[in-house]
């Protein structure tokens, strides 16, 4: 069981800081996918944990109130229901206010139930040798950029170009010249071919549950 989440403003610097993004509104899923419960916990606790195992600097990119049970700080999105840039950019653009010697920033989706501590430890260890403005993973069905690198460098440039009409997260890693991994970095982490599994659908959901009850029997 990983231990208790102690993310504060007062604790030493980190080369990363973590964001979960669940500001969603789960359209597809029919209910609040960061609220389901997999393997015994909500899966935003799961993947905050999750993240914890990386860096002391855990945080939700969310609406303040909606998940009262959560542990990490909770930072508003700037621009609600704008899509996931908006949220990427506050994520970097809060680094940059408040932990500004942290240049990266490990921004993940609250959906990816089969993420290893392993892969994103070795992604964020890439991040900070890398001269790149971010490292992003790609999959059979093309790049993760809710399962990357962002460098709190970009959020300016990023968020102009989203003030300017901008709001594929894809053209946001074509304007920073994003390193893209492929399999020949994660295969490794990925030996059933889920790490970048998300759950979408109710359906999708079901078939976790599945795979984690087979898994533990």
């Amino acid at each position: 069981m990983p231990q208790a989440l102690k993310t504060t403003e007062g604790l030493r610097p980190e080369p990363v800081a973590a964001y979960v993004m669940a500001g969603g509104g789960s359209t597809h899923f029919g209910e609040d996918k960061a609220r389901v419960f997999l393997g015994g916990q909500p899966m935003l606790t799961r993947i905050c944990d999750l993240l914890s195992a990386v860096t002391a600097r855990v945080y939700i990119v969310a609406p303040l109130g909606r998940y009262g049970f959560a542990i990490p700080p909770v930072i508003e999105d700037r621009w609600p229901g704008q899509g996931p840039l908006g949220g990427i950019i506050t994520a970097l653009t809060h680094t940059r206010e408040r932990l500004p010697s942290t240049a990266w920033n490990l921004i993940v989706s609250c959906d990816m139930p089969f993420l290893t501590p392993g892969w994103l430890s070795y992604l964020c260890e890439f991040a900070s040798n890398s001269g790149a403005r971010a490292i992003v993973p790609a999959s059979a069905r093309g790049r993760e950029p809710l399962c990357a690198c962002w460098c709190t460098s970009a959020a300016q440039d990023m968020q102009a170009a989203f003030e300017g009409g901008m709001r594929r997260v894809n053209d946001a890693l074509k304007l920073l010249h994003a390193e893209v991994l492929d399999e020949a970095h994660w295969k490794r982490f990925d030996s059933a071919g889920r790490l970048f599994w998300n759950m979408n659908t109710a359906e999708d959901y079901q078939e976790a549950q599945r795979i984690l009850d087979w898994e533990r029997t």
